[in-house]
């Protein structure tokens, strides 16, 4: 296996290792409220999280940018509550044959700011791998390369989940939106009660 091969493959586990569950959340929570007659919006909405991931994986790594790893972790957690949050208030037809919502930039935009603290995340795990790598811009290309693999396949594993349940299951797709995102939302939300600096936080607040 090339270097190149490597760490494509070390990308696409590291966004779909379910130990590392966070950034499979955050996916599911920002495609939670489509199917998969909105693969338009979808694509918009995934290229502008992969643009801002991509842009601060690629700073962080060149060590352009610096930032507390502790405190990444606990912002990770916390976009994909509040993503899962502004699903619970997005406007969705009772039924798909209603109407066709229209894409919302505001959702873009935070799929684009929310990418931008995702990809310090994914930089962090790169850094470590990179040890004393002569050349980083290879071994970056093929991580970022794995990453939107796997992104691309949980998407389409949600979009087709979706599709069975809501298209052909007929349940009613603000449904589905309240279930699947009121389970992102607790999960989330464990994860930020447990983090180890919000817990150190809490501590010392009440010493």
């Amino acid at each position: 296996m090339s270097e190149f091969q490597a760490y494509l493959q070390i990308g696409f586990e590291h966004i779909t290792d379910p130990k590392g569950y966070d950034h499979i959340l955050f996916v599911v929570a920002l495609c939670a409220i489509y199917t998969l007659r909105d693969w338009k919006k979808v694509l918009i909405l995934v290229t502008a999280f992969t643009v801002g991931h991509s842009l601060t994986l690629a700073l962080a790594t060149f060590n352009i940018i610096s930032f507390r790893r502790d405190v990444i972790e606990l912002l990770i957690p916390i976009t994909i509550l509040i993503t899962a949050i502004v699903n619970m208030f997005y406007d969705i037809p009772k039924t798909t044959l209603v109407r066709k919502e229209r894409g919302s930039p505001v959702r873009y935009a935070l799929a684009l700011g929310f990418g931008l603290i995702h990809g310090m995340g994914f930089s962090s795990y790169l850094r470590d791998l990179l040890g004393g790598e002569s050349s980083i811009w290879q071994p970056l290309l093929a991580f970022n390369l794995g990453l939107e693999l796997g992104q691309v396949l949980i998407v389409l594993a949600l979009l087709t989940l979706t599709f069975l349940i809501v298209d052909l299951g007929r349940v009613p797709k603000r449904t589905w939106n309240y279930i699947v995102s009121g389970v992102v939302a607790g999960m989330a939300l464990s994860l930020i009660i447990n983090d180890a600096l919000l817990q150190e936080s809490l501590s010392v607040a009440f010493q």
